[in-house]
């Protein structure tokens, strides 16, 4: 049995537009309540929310295969990239991405060799169904997905080379953070942060790889659609469940 496919780097290849939102609250019974939610792929954080290994494995088991499970590990190390692979997870967003070789590193660090460094472990793994999958290894590279994510000025100057690479899947442009490095402390909305955003994230479209960002402005989530960029996201659980509880308060007093 070959490695399952991976519906969501199928679609993006295919240019169709994949809507999901960031889980950080570190729960399984959230993550499976999403799952039925609607959208297209849901990424577990472990960058800003308390998702170490067992949490994630916990909400990928939630999840299940109602809808396509991504992962966003605190820093890009190809030991990181090891264990989540291993937990059944095949599309990865490494975040903070500065240069080529990091890249790089990243897309070996994603496959097994000849063509990258990941170990032989699916035989003791939910990857391979714990030795059941026969033809996980042999099938396995075709179906991963990276996706690399660029939010500083040394990011966006590496970004051309970046682009050059086989194996990259889509680049993420991180608001935010790119914001904060260009010295508007976070303010996304900044025009000089939208200018640069709207320069890489068109460069990333016209390199045919996939194009990603994250925004909670309905409006923009539609501008972006339009540009041609196709892996976005569009809320968050922790968000969800701010507004809506301010909100029922409000619809009450």
């Amino acid at each position: 049995m070959p490695a399952p496919i991976n519906h969501l780097k199928a679609a993006l290849v295919a240019g169709k537009p994949q809507y999901g939102i960031w889980l950080n609250l570190a729960s399984a019974t959230s993550a499976e309540v999403l799952a039925g939610a609607g959208f297209d792929w849901l990424l577990i954080d472990g960058e800003h929310g308390p998702n170490l290994i067992p949490q994630m494995l916990a909400q990928a088991q939630a999840i299940g295969s109602r809808t396509q499970v991504v992962v966003r590990p605190p820093v890009g190390e190809a030991w990181m990239i090891k264990q989540i692979l291993d937990l059944g997870v095949q599309t990865i967003l490494v975040p903070m991405v500065e240069s080529a070789a990091h890249a790089e590193q990243m897309v070996k660090a994603m496959r097994y060799p000849p063509e990258g460094i990941r170990g032989m472990g699916s035989a003791v793994a939910r990857s391979g169904d714990f030795g059941r999958n026969r033809d996980y290894a042999a099938t396995a590279n075709a179906q991963v997905c990276l996706v690399l994510q660029v939010e500083s000025r040394a990011g966006l100057a590496a970004l051309p080379a970046i682009l050059q690479l086989a194996g990259v899947d889509g680049v993420f442009i991180g608001p935010a953070d790119l914001a904060a490095d260009m010295g508007f402390g976070g303010d996304a909305s900044a025009p000089e942060v939208q200018a640069a955003i709207d320069m890489a994230l068109r460069a990333i479209v016209a390199s045919g790889k996939a194009a990603g960002i994250l925004t909670f402005d309905a409006t923009a989530a539609k501008r972006y659609a339009a540009m041609g960029v196709h892996f976005l996201g569009i809320g968050g659980d922790v968000g969800l469940l701010v507004k809506a509880a301010a909100k029922l308060l409000d619809d009450v007093i």
